[in-house]
């Protein structure tokens, strides 16, 4: 019997900080973490995700009428609408999946279609809320305020981009807002990944199966 009740503890474990393919839903969010290199580990350096794993890219469930699932996220030349499959090839860690809240799921389809009317635009480089481009997670931020009738869902927090154990800024970030030539926008507001992987106005359902 004590065998059994172990094992049937382990089973809804599992089935509890797991969801498959099948079982998302549009307006599910997905946290990865990327190897990209030093940029990637400053991210994730400077803010705890969700029981404190590492996230450096996000982005948002659509599901198409066919059944075919996209993610749309901001990642390199900017907004765009990616079939999930490929989304998930760019990370062999463990992809996170979260829920918005039941109370507030009625904000789910304008904030997918928001996201969807941004497809095209430009990437946001400089890391500056409110002008007119994106990064993931702040894609996903206004995806959320704009579907709030223009009122805050997610929080906005003052970005740093220095090392928590030396107060200096990172190398690489220094190197990329100095090829840009803009200043660091250190203090400024903004949101990563990581930060709305521990927001209060979602549920975590686990990693995505397969």
């Amino acid at each position: 019997m004590r065998y059994f009740l172990v094992l049937l503890y382990c089973c809804l474990s599992l089935s509890a900080f797991s969801i498959k393919k099948t079982e998302l839903k549009a307006g599910d969010l997905i946290f990865q973490d990327l190897d990209c290199g030093g940029m990637c580990d400053a991210i994730e350096a400077v803010t705890e995700g969700y029981k404190n794993r590492d996230f450096s890219h996000m982005g948002m469930v659509s599901v198409m009428p066919n059944g075919t699932y996209y993610v749309l996220e901001s990642i390199g030349k900017g907004v765009q609408e990616t079939e999930l499959d490929e989304f998930l090839k760019r990370s062999t860690h463990p992809h996170l999946v979260a829920r918005v809240k039941k109370s507030y799921r009625s904000l789910i389809p304008a904030a997918v279609a928001f996201c969807q009317s941004k497809v095209g635009g430009a990437y946001d480089e400089e890391f500056l809320y409110n002008n007119g481009k994106y990064y993931c997670s702040e894609l996903i931020y206004d995806a959320f305020k704009s579907a709030n009738e223009g009122q805050p869902f997610f929080q906005l927090y003052p970005m740093t981009y220095k090392d928590p154990a030396t107060g200096s800024f990172y190398p690489v970030w220094e190197s990329y807002f100095r090829n840009l030539k803009v200043s660091i926008p250190e203090g400024l507001p903004g949101c990563n990944p990581g930060g709305m992987s521990t927001s209060d106005k979602i549920k975590v359902l686990g990693d995505l199966e397969g």
